[in-house]
């Protein structure tokens, strides 16, 4: 359990950075604002893909609550021969952006695998990062940073997906990392966007979070570490890497660990990431979130329920008409929608017990002919999107379900 103590540790070390820079990191540390959205010559296209060989095109959408989101779009494959199958929207998880499914080379990154075995690729990217703004708010504005993953279920998900199918007019598949398979698991419990969607595939997918098997990450929860940045006025999350990294090597040297790889302490001990691409790495991540968000986390933790944001008893009383907010109940989604799970037994955060809980309590009933499980014994939360054998392991197997669609 030493792991764990070290992801508890460096969790307090985190908010403690993160307080005391307060609204010096919301100044200083955001250089984007609603008038430089994504130049097309330093955007994602320019610098990730077309260097690759690949074609590559810029769009915008704006959500209902006023965040413009940058997707980019893989039309062909290398060759430049034109897609003849489905398109494939492909989400992001917590501090990450689209970058994710890029930066491993061609032969390993989803997005330039999925581009050259001919899907239409579309890539997204959420609100706060680098890549996108707002309509009227600045990263400096308090309110820019008053959402959690709800605000992304609802708002950017519907906008990204009906974007990307009026454009096209297809359905398309969906696979979502980490938190953006708790967007769309919220979005499809409430019917919305399955009209729109042929299948998804979940990679370390995040609903029920009461098991996860870090009783320091756990513990975090419930000292309500997040509520007290919040309360103290700080609205935007952003791990600080210099201070972050210096920390974490100092914590390890203090337990006699061995934290050469600084990703363990996050996500498990992951198998397969190509240790030299760790600065790399580094150098594009983390994006950051709202503590409203983290605090959204640590009460799915603390009551291990898919639910509303908790606002209190009184505002509570006032937004939903209830003590407690309503949960998101996902067995409500169709019995016969086609779900591939991705699943690492070393996850620390997508863990598999919480994923065991999912498929015994919320998808019991759910048809077994459209429930593909790939566990990979080896795996952590990373490894889905980082490993150097992702292709073979997880990405093949998973193409392998979108073609049977």
């Amino acid at each position: 359990m030493a792991s764990s103590r070290v992801v508890g540790l460096f969790s307090i070390v985190l908010i403690c950075i993160t307080i005391a820079q307060g609204r010096k990191a919301l100044n200083t540390n955001n250089e984007f604002s609603a008038s430089s959205l994504v130049n097309n010559d330093d955007g994602i296209c320019k610098s990730m893909v077309e260097t690759q060989g690949y074609t590559c095109e810029e769009h915008k959408v704006t959500t209902s609550d006023g965040f413009i989101l940058s997707i980019q779009r893989l039309p062909t494959r290398r060759s430049g021969e034109k897609a003849n199958k489905p398109t494939v929207l492909i989400q992001h998880g917590l501090f990450q952006d689209a970058v994710v499914w890029l930066w491993n080379s061609p032969d390993e990154s989803l997005a330039f695998i999925l581009a050259d075995n001919g899907f239409d690729v579309w890539i997204v990217n959420d609100r706060a990062s680098r890549y996108s703004s707002h309509t009227s708010l600045t990263p400096n504005d308090q309110a820019y940073w008053e959402w959690s993953w709800e605000e992304l279920a609802n708002n950017d998900l519907p906008a990204t997906v009906q974007y990307v199918y009026d454009h096209t007019g297809q359905k398309m598949h969906f696979v979502g990392d980490s938190q953006g398979s708790l967007m769309a698991f919220v979005a499809f419990s409430q019917g919305n966007l399955l009209n729109m969607t042929r299948s998804a595939a979940m990679l370390s997918p995040i609903a029920h979070m009461g098991r996860i098997n870090s009783d320091a990450t756990r513990l975090a929860a419930k000292l309500f570490l997040a509520n007290y940045a919040y309360w103290l006025g700080i609205r935007q999350f952003l791990p600080n890497a210099a201070e972050g990294l210096m920390f974490l090597k100092h914590i390890c040297d203090i337990l006699g660990l061995d934290c050469v790889n600084l990703l363990t302490p996050f996500t498990g001990p992951n198998c397969c990431i190509n240790s030299s691409r760790i600065d790399y790495y580094l150098e594009h991540e983390p994006q950051p979130t709202s503590t409203k968000n983290l605090i959204h986390y640590s009460q799915m933790i603390r009551t291990d329920t898919i639910a509303r944001y908790d606002y209190g008893l009184l505002e509570n009383l006032r937004r939903y008409g209830r003590v407690h907010p309503p949960n998101y109940e996902l067995f409500a989604i169709p019995k016969d929608f086609h779900l591939f799970l991705g699943m690492g037994r070393l996850d620390m955060l997508a863990d598999v017990e919480d994923v065991k809980f999912l498929l015994s309590y919320e998808f019991k009933n759910h048809d077994p002919n459209n429930l593909v499980q790939v566990l990979k014994e080896n795996y952590a939360h990373a490894d889905f999107i980082m490993s150097v054998t992702a292709k073979q392991d997880v990405y093949d197997p998973m193409i392998d379900f979108f073609n049977k669609q």
